[in-house]
């Protein structure tokens, strides 16, 4: 059965996004059977694997609302070994719809409902990436419940620690209620300039709080990561000999070396 990794922060704009488009690409480029599953409203996992709304038929919402097959969901992207399950804008109103399910049908629990559909296809992948909302709603309760770990990006900036306690409490609470098996995978330090001196300062924070926990990998600040979804690709395929490439394949091979598979 295929590793199912989400990534998760509450807050914006510490490249998690980016990293779950990276990280994934980077898993397929070096032969990892991947899928990647946009769970952000803002469907930007989606555009930035080259994936638009004139490609889908589908979504992630169609399946957790009118409980569509997520086998119909499935798009191969034009990257090597990366498929995707494209996110939509009416995901923002899911938890109304999910909470009216709970109350009404019996059985029926707002939670689990990702893991149960992920379940039917995770034998044909060796990884799955969740992107995960920037908070800490049901959205991310039902990746919570469905992933066997997380991966935390933190950004290196002065208050990277800022939230990391609520979020900790909440991958607490996903073990005790709902995912007794679910890990930290790791955290990866994002964003950083390697020219200040608070660039430095914070990474030895984070490493002194989460110790071990923290890869290797420390992916920079750079344009062309920013520049790349805007062109459909992950950096690997938009700059393949940029530091944010290497970075990026550097931290797949991290995951891989620590599941060993």
């Amino acid at each position: 059965m295929g590793k199912i990794i989400a990534l998760i922060n509450q807050k914006g704009g510490v490249g998690k996004t980016t990293t779950s488009i990276n990280l994934a690409a980077s898993l397929g480029l070096l032969g990892k059977k991947v899928l990647l599953v946009d769970l952000d409203p803002q469907c930007n996992s989606s555009t930035g694997v080259g994936v638009y709304k004139n490609d889908i038929k589908h979504n992630i919402y169609d399946v957790l609302s009118k409980q569509v097959n997520i086998s119909d969901t499935i798009i191969k992207t034009e990257f090597k070994n990366l498929s995707i399950i494209p996110s939509s804008l009416d995901l923002a109103g899911l938890d109304s719809i999910l909470m009216e399910k709970a109350k009404n049908e019996t059985g029926f629990s707002k939670g689990s409902q990702l893991k149960l559909h992920l379940r039917m296809i995770a034998n044909d992948y060796d990884y799955i990436i969740i992107d995960c909302p920037p908070s800490l709603g049901l959205l991310t309760t039902n990746a919570l419940t469905a992933a066997n770990s997380v991966i935390i990006p933190v950004q290196c900036e002065y208050f990277a620690l800022e939230g990391v306690t609520q979020l900790l409490n909440s991958i607490i609470l996903a073990q005790r209620n709902l995912n007794p098996k679910l890990d930290i995978e790791g955290v990866l330090l994002t964003m950083h300039d390697a020219r200040t001196n608070l660039g430095f300062e914070v990474v030895q924070d984070i490493k002194k709080f989460f110790k071990e926990r923290v890869y290797d990998t420390i992916v920079p600040r750079l344009i062309k990561l920013s520049e790349a979804p805007s062109h459909g690709k992950p950096i690997i395929y938009y700059a393949p000999n940029s530091n944010g490439a290497i970075a990026y394949l550097n931290l797949a091979k991290e995951v891989i070396s620590r599941n060993g598979k």
